[in-house]
């Protein structure tokens, strides 16, 4: 039984990503959660590259408070640095993670910093 949930998230994480992908015009704005940490990448999976980064353990990340808070602030962070790079409209991949809690919250502040999804 070792590791099922990370080979349930494995799973899901599959069926996602057979059904979108980023391309040039709408990139695919990914979320990792460590327990530490969030992290959300823009990327286009066409050129297999990562257009924007952001993430909680960043320098350039100053907010605190709870990780709920924390991830709404990186989503904010990812939204301002997409719209500096030219993208506006983005397909959001989950990760195989449920939408709750610190994933809610970082697609919220992506969506309040300007990005459509």
């Amino acid at each position: 039984m070792a590791g099922s949930k990370t080979s349930r998230r494995e799973r899901i994480k599959l069926g996602i990503r057979k059904r979108l992908a980023g391309t040039t015009e709408r990139p695919r704005l990914s979320v990792f959660r460590s327990n530490k940490g969030i992290y959300a990448q823009i990327i286009d999976d066409t050129t297999g590259k990562t257009l924007v980064s952001a993430s909680s353990m960043s320098k350039d990340f100053t907010a605190s408070g709870t990780k709920v808070e924390q991830s709404k602030a990186v989503g904010k962070l990812v939204a301002e640095k997409a719209l500096a790079a030219g993208i506006n409209k983005v397909v959001f991949d989950r990760n195989g993670y449920l939408y709750h809690g610190r994933v809610k919250s970082l697609a919220e502040g992506a969506r309040e910093g300007g990005l459509d999804f």
